[in-house]
């Protein structure tokens, strides 16, 4: 099971990072704009579950580029990835650290820090 300091130390490797506090959850942003955050349930999350149980374990929520990249990401990684209705029209995915791999862990939080990064910072990480 991943961790959220898993995602500090995968994040850690993203240029121009760093590790906050957003609503007493640890967050992270690249430039101060944030691309990943603990996301526990509230209690209107909860009761949108009805009768399902809501997932366990620690939840983190990760930007994507658009609401097109959210369905992709959603159909490729439907054991570690879903979303919530509070989630609906935003271009985020939810992740479960019990269930996600660290190679499809690395992936989303490179593509939240590309959807957020500056380009000319983007280009230069990926060497283009």
């Amino acid at each position: 099971m991943k961790t959220f300091d898993d995602v500090a130390e995968l994040v850690a490797a993203l240029p121009e990072t760093a590790e906050g506090e957003r609503r007493g959850n640890r967050s992270w942003t690249v430039r101060g704009k944030c691309f990943a955050w603990e996301r526990p349930f509230s209690k209107a999350d909860i009761r949108r579950f009805g009768d399902a149980t809501p997932p366990g374990g620690p939840i983190l929520a990760i930007r994507v580029e658009d609401l097109g990249e959210k369905e992709a990401v959603l159909a490729a990684n439907p054991d570690s990835c879903f979303t919530i209705p509070h989630f609906d029209g935003y271009a985020a995915v939810l992740v479960k650290l019990s269930a996600v791999s660290t190679t499809v862990l690395r992936e989303a939080l490179l593509d939240g820090w590309l959807a957020l990064a500056p380009p000319a910072l983007a280009r230069q990480h990926l060497g283009h």
